[in-house]
């Protein structure tokens, strides 16, 4: 078997586990996978598209726990954040985003998981959830990262796991349908991904039904550190993934 293949098959197997589990992160999961060897642009077509269909996949078999009032801030703002995210892509330095976000979400995500019990965050209200929202669309717009900063702020606002998955799963199916829609018209998404695309769709399938089952059994306790836990294993992939590129360029 080609051996880009299989990196793509096997991108898109673990990524839809970790998003059936955990309603997001197929973006940072697959990329630990395919930034190694995929040129930018079809690694972050990929990525979109197939936590677009992950979301899809899961709005089907999960809709627990939501509350339109909950959503509308968060999708408002991230609607308006995508084009932002898209008119950025062509000219952004995807290894030092990489290094700057796998940093955050290394040095924040134990932090959160060591304090036990952490105060919620109730300030802001709307206002804050649209800006937080607003950031997710940018990084869906430069690759699919929608649910990142979202996830860890339902987590600080104190959601229970229903709720934070229903506004995570559902914001991001609207997004990365946008951005879908927009990385076609702007010519990001060409027919050469094609074929690739035609394998991520059939490897992740099965692996996101049997994450979204046992999403169901494991308590608020559980998911929380699950959802911490696996946005700072992101967070060491994408720096393991763009560290030896930045140095390569300083030697």
């Amino acid at each position: 078997m080609d051996p880009v293949i299989l990196v793509v098959a096997l991108g898109a197997i673990v990524a839809g586990f970790v998003q059936g589990l955990s309603g997001f992160a197929f973006g940072l999961t697959a990329m630990s996978f395919w930034a190694w060897s995929l040129d930018p642009r079809l690694a972050a077509s990929m990525a979109v598209f197939g936590a677009l269909t992950g979301q899809i996949i899961a709005v089907v078999t999960m809709r627990r726990g939501f509350k339109l009032g909950r959503l509308l801030p968060f999708l408002i703002g991230g609607l308006a954040g995508i084009p932002v995210g898209v008119a950025i892509l062509p000219s952004l330095d995807l290894q030092l985003f990489k290094v700057f976000l796998g940093t955050f979400l290394v040095l924040w995500c134990p932090t959160m998981l060591a304090v036990r019990n952490l105060p919620k965050i109730t300030a802001g209200g709307r206002l804050a959830d649209g800006i937080v929202g607003g950031i997710g669309g940018i990084m869906g717009g430069i690759g699919g990262f929608t649910g990142t900063i979202p996830t860890l702020w339902c987590s600080l606002r104190g959601f229970d796991k229903d709720e934070q998955r229903a506004i995570i799963q559902n914001f991001n199916l609207a997004l990365l349908l946008v951005t879908m829609a927009i990385y076609v018209e702007k010519g990001i998404v060409t027919r050469a991904m094609l074929p690739m695309l035609g394998i991520v769709g059939p490897a992740m399938l099965i692996p996101t039904i049997l994450g979204a089952r046992l999403y169901v059994g494991i308590s608020e306790a559980t998911f929380r550190k699950i959802v911490l836990s696996l946005l700072a294993a992101s967070g060491v992939a994408l720096l393991t993934s763009s560290v030896p590129h930045l140095l390569q360029r300083l030697a």
